[in-house]
């Protein structure tokens, strides 16, 4: 076997970056909704926005309802791959807030609650912030449809 075929790498990552988009989308969504509607084991936004207050993100109830909203639809918006850039940014600004102001003093390991999740999560997010949707994606299709036009 050739050194070559072990190094070969493809200039196509549409696949690879729906993967991303669906996977993370995936994950901000349902993160979204614990906060939210307290769905899958989450708390809600009465018990979050308490929890928040606890921590000083002041005032707990709208720092609740604006992460669990930017997760949510944030995570839609990868998934679809609709706005993506924007919405990996704000993904990526919610997983640093956590980070920060959550998890850095618990150490990197996610088993003491550390910032190891959390920034996976940021640097996916940032990484499809750079690379943008793909070509499966609706910004593919919106900019297929209203291609620029040069002005005259």
């Amino acid at each position: 076997m050739k050194i070559s075929a072990i190094l070969k790498t493809h200039d196509k990552t549409d696949l690879a970056i729906l993967l991303l988009r669906v996977t993370t989308g995936g994950t901000f969504m349902a993160h979204g909704v614990q906060k939210l509607f307290g769905w899958f084991g989450g708390y809600g936004l009465e018990a979050t926005g308490q929890w928040m207050d606890s921590i000083g993100l002041s005032p707990g109830y709208l720092m609740a309802l604006l992460a669990g909203s930017g997760e949510f639809f944030g995570g839609l918006a990868l998934l679809l791959g609709m706005l993506t850039r924007p919405a990996a940014l704000g993904t990526a600004l919610i997983m640093l807030v956590a980070m920060v102001v959550v998890h850095w003093t618990n150490g990197f390991f996610i088993t003491n609650s550390g910032y190891e999740y959390s920034l996976i999560l940021m640097v996916i997010s940032i990484c499809i912030l750079l690379h943008g949707a793909g070509k499966y994606s609706l910004d593919h299709t919106l900019q297929a449809m209203f291609p620029n036009k040069p002005e005259k």
